[in-house]
């Protein structure tokens, strides 16, 4: 079943720049009150529309990112340009004056073609692999969230963990994730719930199902937008005896959404070594943003280190044998939520489109034969 999601946000950063200095004489030749609209195709989410108006100009120029050369130049000031490809464009538009002089403007767009994204595209993992066997799958084939794989969390994490330990702004909801069409859906929403002006959903295995060592491949497509906060990951059984960060936690993606980051994800180990240790790798596409279409987030996880892939590329490996990174040889458990806000994002902005969703098509786990 294809989920449309169609949306094109701009409007970041507003600069607003002469290209003479201001004690320069103004004259009547002179281009004044430069004002820039831009809007979007109804028809086509790629193609933006650009309106420049200004007194005295005889000429227009559009650039677009880093270009020396204009993409369009007209006597009109009306642009329409087609963009391929998502993500955060620079669009620049002069107005030229008869005096060869000119006003521009500089915005910061981002582009989202969406792309009624079809659970077909992307990259797809194979159920078998030499050597290993399939020792537990959720592929949320159901009409319902499987109560034998997962149970939630609820709240804002008071009055223990309030904001989840990361002054994170939603309000975690059962009601913000279901099963459709074999996908799993965690929707983050602008709401007023309960004090909170988010919602979300934060879902677990504990309890359920746990694991050592192993091939982990989850096949998810990722929300974007300044402030959003996707994670796949997992903590020690052992959680609730001795605490974060003895269990250890083991971050199989996290994306940091915005200001240029939704085409970036983290691998990231926390543990104990007398004070809360951490470090980790990040992967990032060559083109494009990871809710462009399906990825395969992954580790390879043994007695020696921990791996971590992307659509079967790996891209980062941790040593696991030191005496102080004992954690990583027990049980753990899986966790899948989609944050808003947060000491590492921060705060959705005016940028930001909600709802967002995060939907997981399958997790699968692998263990030497």
């Amino acid at each position: 079943m294809q989920f449309p999601v169609n949306y094109l946000f701009y409007l970041i950063i507003i600069f607003f720049n002469i290209s003479c200095d201001k004690t320069d004489p103004v004259l009547t030749d002179d281009p004044s009150n430069l004002v820039v609209e831009i809007s979007r195709s109804e028809e086509n989410p790629g193609v933006v529309l650009i309106q420049a108006v200004a007194d005295n100009a005889v000429e227009y120029h559009l650039y677009i990112g880093s270009d020396d050369e204009p993409a369009d130049v007209n006597s009109s000031g009306l642009f329409e340009y087609t963009f391929i490809q998502p993500g955060y464009y620079q669009i620049e538009v002069r107005a030229y004056g008869s005096s060869g002089r000119y006003l521009r403007e500089s915005r910061q767009i981002m582009v989202d073609l969406s792309r009624d994204v079809s659970i077909e595209d992307g990259y797809i993992s194979p159920l078998t692999y030499e050597g290993y066997e399939l020792v537990w799958n959720d592929e949320f084939d159901g009409s319902s969230i499987d109560p034998a794989n997962w149970v939630f969390e609820t709240g804002t994490g008071c009055p223990h963990l309030c904001g989840w330990g990361n002054n994170e702004l939603q309000y975690y909801r059962r009601e913000n994730a279901w099963v459709e069409d074999g996908v799993l859906t965690i929707e983050a929403r602008a709401e007023s719930y309960q004090g909170s002006n988010y919602t979300s959903a934060r879902m677990k295995t504990q309890n359920k199902r746990s694991f050592r060592y192993g091939r982990i491949d989850i096949r998810a497509l990722l929300p974007w937008g300044q402030g959003i906060w996707p994670a796949l990951w997992m903590l020690g059984d052992n959680i609730t005896t001795v605490g974060w960060p003895k269990c250890g936690e083991i971050d199989i993606m996290e994306m940091i959404g915005g200001q240029g980051r939704d085409n970036q994800v983290h691998g990231t180990l926390h543990w104990d070594n007398n004070g809360h240790t951490y470090t980790g790798g990040r992967y990032t596409l060559e083109s494009g943003i990871f809710a462009d279409e399906y990825h395969v987030f992954s580790i390879i996880w043994d007695e020696i280190s921990i791996k971590w892939l992307v659509n079967d590329k790996q891209f980062h490996e941790i040593n696991i044998t030191p005496a102080h990174m004992t954690e990583f040889h027990d049980q753990f458990f899986f966790i899948f939520n989609v944050a808003v806000g947060g000491n590492w994002p921060g705060s959705p902005d005016e940028t930001t489109v909600f709802p967002q969703q995060m939907r997981v098509d399958y997790i699968r786990v692998f263990e030497v034969k």
